[in-house]
């Protein structure tokens, strides 16, 4: 069966099914949307992905009978950010700090390195932004935004403080007869991949016993998992493959794809050792 062009993980009927049920739902909330392969436009300044609504349809275990209630559901959570109020403005202060958390996305979009290059540059080939968690989104605070709340640098603190506090809704230890073993975190939060940013304390929770003194090998294949592996030595060369193979498959396949790739953590830093089509030390 030919796959879409866009999204390799849907066929080509799947996808022009999902982009119908895009181009509709918009349309009976009274937007006329422009749909192409990869997002929807509109007059209005309207511009909507649909990377992240293709793998939750794809993913989902009811199947393609299922789609239109999730295109309904995404859809109307977009037109009511549309509508609602500004968080900035609508909400006290301390409840802002309360809310506020780093987060990853991908860079490499000049216009959005434009609005969100404010971070430091900790992982390559993601831009680190500050975000709100409201009730029904997660709002990327924009440079402009950020300095209307206070600067950078202490709402980075901020944000870092209330990530310990994220949720990981579970702890997995993926082993092989290779002798590879990665420790995998996953959760409902939109921060997960978040937690890459205090690894060191990551790692002391979650595999107390391991020293970091030769680093760590981490991946960030989607907004809802972390998957790390405290080098050891031999067994380093087996992990590093599986966690290669691991990234690429989370981030093809899953809603907020971050990195197909696998870094070594040192001391804080990031450095890239994989890239998605060659699993392998740079």
């Amino acid at each position: 069966m030919p796959r879409d062009g866009e999204f390799a993980f849907l066929s080509e009927a799947e996808a022009a099914r999902l982009r119908t049920y895009v181009r509709e739902a918009f349309a009976e909330r009274g937007i006329e949307v422009t749909v192409e392969p990869g997002r929807v436009t509109a007059d209005s300044g309207l511009r909507f992905g649909l990377t992240n609504l293709a793998a939750v349809c794809h993913n989902d275990s009811r199947g393609p009978r299922r789609w239109r209630t999730l295109v309904d559901q995404h859809v109307d959570r977009v037109v009511r950010s549309l509508d609602g109020p500004q968080a900035l403005r609508a909400l006290p202060r301390e409840r802002l700090l309360a809310q506020l958390f780093p987060r990853f996305i991908p860079g490499g979009d000049p216009a959005r390195l434009k609005a969100f290059g404010y971070g430091p540059r900790s992982v390559p080939g993601l831009l680190e932004v500050l975000a709100l968690d409201l009730p029904e989104t997660v709002d990327m605070l924009t440079a402009d935004s950020v300095a209307e709340l206070g600067g950078p640098t202490a709402l980075r603190d901020r944000a870092l403080q209330n990530l310990r506090a994220v949720r990981v809704d579970r702890h997995k230890v993926v082993r092989d007869k290779d002798g590879s073993h990665v420790d995998v975190l996953t959760g409902g939060s939109y921060f997960i991949a978040s937690l890459a940013l205090i690894l060191d304390e990551v790692v002391h929770r979650y595999a107390k016993d391991a020293s970091a003194r030769d680093g760590v090998l981490v991946a960030l294949p989607h907004r809802h998992q972390l998957a790390f592996h405290v080098v050891r030595g031999g067994d380093a060369g087996p992990s590093l493959h599986a966690m290669a193979r691991f990234a690429t498959v989370g981030f093809e396949q899953s809603p907020g794809a971050l990195s197909p790739s696998v870094f070594w953590w040192r001391e804080g830093a990031f450095t890239q050792v994989t890239t998605q089509d060659r699993a392998g030390l740079s």
